[in-house]
């Protein structure tokens, strides 16, 4: 009698599925993340559901500190309001445009003061004669003051940089740069202020200011004369 071994049958396993590769989760990330902001926004417009995914912005500056005082002896009479772009623009010697350098478009809005000393007026710098009806006055040239930048009206109009420029400014908040084109910015707007009639124009309205007063206290010629101490 001849037995047939019978072999047990063996378990088929299924296959397990392949994992995703990593980019396929990072894209799905990116979509999550995008989809996520974008309904956020939309959030926005129904009441209610804005201050979900709203943000908050909190002043955590220190108290001001008043570091020193001083009196004024300089009557300012007259200001002036500039704007200048600049375009500055950075080359390496060696290397294209592309690759290292920038150029940038800065518009410079400031103001430029002009203000008269009177903190060298002495008895000998104001004449009158025996009837206290004539009156001369000495003073010096009206001096124009530094630039002030108005950061509320200065703005980059545009920025050029090269891919080594951009890869530091990753690493870096390229302060050097903005101060440049603001120093630039002033000094371009001083001499702008130095051949203009600003401070022809402080002597006049400083002239008429002491005429005033001086006839108010019974003077009927008053006399101002610049370029003395």
């Amino acid at each position: 009698m001849t037995s047939t071994d019978v072999q047990p049958e063996q378990s088929q396993r299924k296959p397990r599925p392949a994992g995703l590769p990593w980019w396929s989760k990072l894209l799905i990330t990116l979509v999550a993340v995008a989809a996520l902001l974008f309904a956020g926004s939309k959030l926005d417009l129904i009441p209610g559901f804005g201050d979900v995914f709203g943000s908050e912005t909190k002043d955590r500056t220190g108290p001001t500190l008043l570091q020193s005082m001083q009196d004024l002896d300089r009557y300012e009479a007259a200001s002036g309001n500039f704007q200048v772009v600049v375009d500055l623009e950075k080359d390496a010697k060696y290397l294209p445009d592309a690759i290292r350098g920038t150029r940038t478009l800065y518009v410079g809005a400031g103001t430029v003061s002009a203000s008269v000393d009177f903190s060298g007026i002495g008895e000998g710098n104001v004449t009158t004669d025996k009837e206290r009806t004539m009156a001369t006055i000495r003073l010096p040239h009206a001096q124009l003051g530094k630039p002030a930048l108005d950061a509320e009206r200065s703005y980059a109009v545009s920025k050029q940089r090269g891919l080594l420029d951009r890869l530091g400014d990753l690493f870096s908040d390229n302060a050097a740069s903005e101060r440049a084109v603001n120093q630039l910015a002033a000094k371009h707007i001083g001499e702008a202020a130095k051949d203009s009639e600003l401070a022809s124009r402080a002597e006049k309205n400083t002239t008429s200011m002491l005429q005033g007063l001086l006839r108010s206290l019974g003077f009927t010629q008053v006399t101002v004369v610049y370029g003395t101490n």
